[in-house]
């Protein structure tokens, strides 16, 4: 379970072999990346620039991942996350899951991307034609994460796929 804040891109298939590596009885791996899109909200956006307090970053994010190793059956997760300028097509984000099935690598992953969205010590700052601005979690983030909140552990999701 390792957690990267970095200003260097990634390669995401170094990162997943890397994960994979030693473990034999991984059978599924789940992987999101996230890039910087070229619009937000009506308007243009030529970079966004992400800041975090370094330490204290890290140790939220770990705290996410025991969380999730405490719910689902999951063997390696592996998070890089990018801060510094950033411009459209670059990656963010990587969250990337092992388990022995597919439905729990699927699950997990959603599960710390929701929090990644709405509970990581994260700023945002995107440059628009209008000028800078702040980037507040959207509404539709802070519902994906209050599902998990209501719902009930599944500790056997995709046990037998």
């Amino acid at each position: 379970m390792t957690v990267s804040i970095q200003t260097a891109d990634f390669d995401l298939s170094a990162e997943v072999a890397a994960l994979r590596a030693a473990d034999p009885g991984v059978g599924a791996v789940a992987t999101f990346v996230g890039c910087v899109r070229d619009r937000n909200d009506g308007s243009g956006v030529s970079a966004m620039e992400l800041e975090h307090y370094p330490g204290m970053t890290e140790t939220s994010i770990e705290s996410m991942i025991e969380a999730a190793r405490a719910r689902f059956d999951i063997r390696g997760v592996r998070v890089i996350h990018r801060v510094g300028l950033l411009h459209p097509k670059d990656q963010i984000v990587l969250v990337a899951v092992t388990s022995s099935h597919r439905g729990t690598a699927f699950q997990a992953c959603e599960f710390l991307m929701d929090y990644l969205k709405t509970q990581a010590p994260f700023w945002k700052k995107e440059t628009t034609p209008e000028g800078a601005r702040w980037v507040d979690a959207r509404v539709s983030d802070d519902e994906a994460m209050a599902r998990w909140q209501q719902a009930a552990p599944d500790q056997t999701a995709g046990a037998h796929r």
